[in-house]
């Protein structure tokens, strides 16, 4: 079945995530790093079994310098020693929020002695975006292209 081109169905609302990236980009930058961004993007993905954005985090995580064997690992970070206590930090927000589940006062806590405050608020809102993107392209299924 053709499913509705999101692009071009309704450009002022996509315009509008779109315009978010750029900003999410620019808060990563200020705050916590690319690195971590994109981490989450693809880890997000990976969690909401979206094969597009799979495809096109790891190439963007790719072109950003981060390496295979991270970006292969990355389904069983707990389990690599491939990665920093902030990227660990990052990772098991995304999961926790992807997956609905609480944020408690301990953990909390751990975020805000490693992140400023602006940082986890970005780092929040970065992960609510891809979950968003994600939503949306599994509804709308665009072809996958996952050219090396």
């Amino acid at each position: 079945m053709k499913r509705a081109n999101y692009l071009s169905s309704c450009p002022v609302l996509i315009k509008h995530l779109i315009n978010q990236e750029s900003l999410i980009k620019n808060a990563a930058e200020a705050t916590f790093g690319l690195t971590i961004w994109e981490l989450i993007k693809l880890r997000v993905s990976q969690l909401n079994q979206c094969a597009f954005c799979i495809a096109m985090h790891t190439k963007q995580a790719r072109e950003y310098g981060e390496l295979p064997n991270r970006i292969i690992g990355l389904s069983a970070w707990q389990d690599m020693p491939l990665y920093t206590e902030h990227e660990r930090l990052a990772l098991k927000l995304c999961e926790k929020l992807t997956q609905a589940q609480p944020i408690d006062d301990t953990f909390y806590q751990t975020l805000t002695d490693a992140f400023s405050a602006q940082g986890l608020v970005a780092l929040t809102v970065a992960i609510n975006a891809i979950n968003s993107w994600n939503r949306i392209v599994k509804t709308f299924k665009p072809d996958v292209e996952f050219n090396e």
